[in-house]
């Protein structure tokens, strides 16, 4: 099995609600990120041009924390790490919410940072049409994310797939999850404990 999994997709796609069951399935050792303690994150939403860079920022300076600690606090009782977040995903968004120079103030603190991090050996993307992200958005309640719209959805999850067409990483799992609920319905979550258990080429595999 691989011992750094990552799980990654668009927003509203069920990256926190996979992660955590596979923690406890894999005895993993769970990093998550905390959207909520990001506090310039609901004025992003309200006023994105204004409050972009400060977002964005802040992100990155958490995942890099994340990551940081997981270089330096190795869990002996743990059999893997999984997480909900890519540290590129930093880049991705950053070049699509940024102004040009800020995009380039930002890729030069991420080019510095990207380096010395530790990188997973599988990610997991989940694949959802944006109508199913809008949804699951709209169930989970949170107040600031209820006025996204699809277009910036469908912006963000083409950054995603172009990312990782140009991205070298080791492999990159493309899981199409319009009819899977991993929550509900458990064998949905046990045809993910299988691609887990399998070996997987070096690449993108679509799934």
């Amino acid at each position: 099995m691989y011992h750094f999994i990552t799980i990654e997709g668009c927003i509203g796609a069920g990256k926190t609600t996979l992660s955590k069951k596979l923690a406890e399935r894999l005895n993993g050792k769970l990093i998550l990120e905390h959207f909520e303690d990001n506090p310039f994150l609901p004025s992003f939403y309200q006023d994105p041009e204004r409050h972009a860079f400060p977002v964005e920022l802040y992100f990155m300076a958490e995942r890099f924390q994340h990551l940081k600690n997981l270089l330096t606090e190795a869990d002996l009782f743990k059999d893997c790490t999984i997480s909900d977040f890519l540290f590129q995903k930093s880049q991705i968004f950053a070049g699509n919410n940024l102004s040009v120079d800020e995009a380039k103030l930002y890729r030069m603190l991420f080019d510095i940072i990207n380096p010395n991090l530790p990188k997973p050996d599988l990610v997991i993307y989940l694949y959802a049409p944006v109508e199913k992200l809008l949804s699951n958005i709209k169930m989970r309640g949170r107040d600031f994310e209820q006025n996204i719209e699809a277009d910036y959805l469908q912006k963000i999850q083409t950054a995603y797939l172009d990312f990782f067409k140009l991205e070298l990483l080791p492999r990159v799992v493309l899981l199409d999850t319009t009819h899977l609920n991993f929550l509900e319905n458990e064998s949905d979550f046990e045809k993910v404990i299988d691609i887990l258990h399998s070996p997987i080429e070096l690449g993108i595999t679509y799934l």
